[in-house]
């Protein structure tokens, strides 16, 4: 990604650390754990070519900022975090964008699209589900399979100790056991993941996210859900073929999406949860297609 501008920019509440390049309707990329914006490295140059890319690490991740938490984890819940974003696109000229996040970006991407129903075009959600689904659906496979989710939400200091001593294990194990191949890991991309992992407040800062995803998030949710709003926009799921929401939830993404969304479509990638980065190529031909059908959402 050297051809793109960097930054670090200030948002009100912390700082986020953000590249961007291209020409064209601004698009937002937003990553997932254990990663950074590193992950979309095969994707981003290519969609630049139609759109001005941004690529962003999350508040708690990599080179963004940590800023203080409360006892209700409020700091880092998806709302904090999608205030974060509008505040990036305004000050980087686009009051108006389209939006893509995996894993954990997917999250804070459909909260920003109900929270800020003017500013969010179109929505690409990559291997995720609504975290009020997730929790409400959650059983034995998810608490072996989706392990981050109970661990890293535990009370301190045990996950940041984790983080911390085993970051290596860690991503090894992510990377390894959610259904990609390693070889799509290069092991400089890798390394930078650990280091993410390992330095500073950014495993205080990440865990505090999870704590959040496992109360004050659901509890979003859930009032959305009660007053009956959804995403106004266009909205893309992507999932892993033969992954968990291919194969733990009977009626399938899709139809789960749709309870929050009037307009879903949407398909399996092949490549595991990871797909984005095992299989670039066919990740960038969705979601390309998707981002240039018009016309766009009002």
């Amino acid at each position: 990604m050297q051809d793109f501008k960097a930054a670090t920019i200030e948002t009100g509440e912390t700082t986020i650390f953000a590249r961007w390049y291209g020409s064209g309707p601004p698009l937002l990329l937003l990553h997932g754990f254990p990663q950074t914006h590193l992950m979309w490295r095969d994707i981003a140059p290519d969609l630049a070519r139609d759109h001005t890319v941004v690529c962003a690490d999350l508040r708690g991740y990599k080179q963004s900022g940590c800023p203080v938490s409360s006892p209700d984890h409020a700091p880092y819940a998806k709302r904090a975090l999608a205030r974060d974003m509008v505040a990036v696109m305004e000050r980087l000229g686009f009051p108006r964008f389209c939006v893509a996040g995996h894993d954990r970006g997917g999250r804070v991407a459909y909260r920003l699209a109900l929270d800020h129903p003017e500013r969010v075009e179109r929505l690409a959600v990559l291997d995720v589900l609504p975290i009020d689904i997730v929790w409400e659906r959650a059983d034995s496979n998810f608490a072996l399979g989706f392990w981050p989710f109970s661990l890293l939400a535990q009370p301190e200091p045990l996950p940041e100790t984790i983080l911390r001593q085993s970051a290596e294990v860690i991503v090894d194990s992510a990377l390894g056991q959610w259904g990609s191949s390693e070889a799509a890991f290069k092991p400089d991309v890798r390394t930078a993941y650990v280091a993410a992992l390992q330095n500073g407040e950014h495993p205080h800062a990440i865990c505090e996210e999870y704590r959040a995803a496992a109360s004050i998030d659901v509890a979003h949710d859930r009032a959305d859900r009660a007053a009956g709003r959804k995403i106004q926009c266009p909205v893309l799921v992507l999932w892993s073929t033969d992954g968990p929401l291919d194969s733990w939830y009977a009626e399938g993404p899709l139809a789960l999406w749709r309870g929050w969304a009037n307009d879903v479509t949407g398909h399996s990638v092949e490549g595991g949860h990871f797909f984005p980065e095992a299989a670039p190529e066919i990740t960038t031909k969705h979601l390309r297609g998707f981002f240039s059908s018009g016309p766009r959402a009002r």
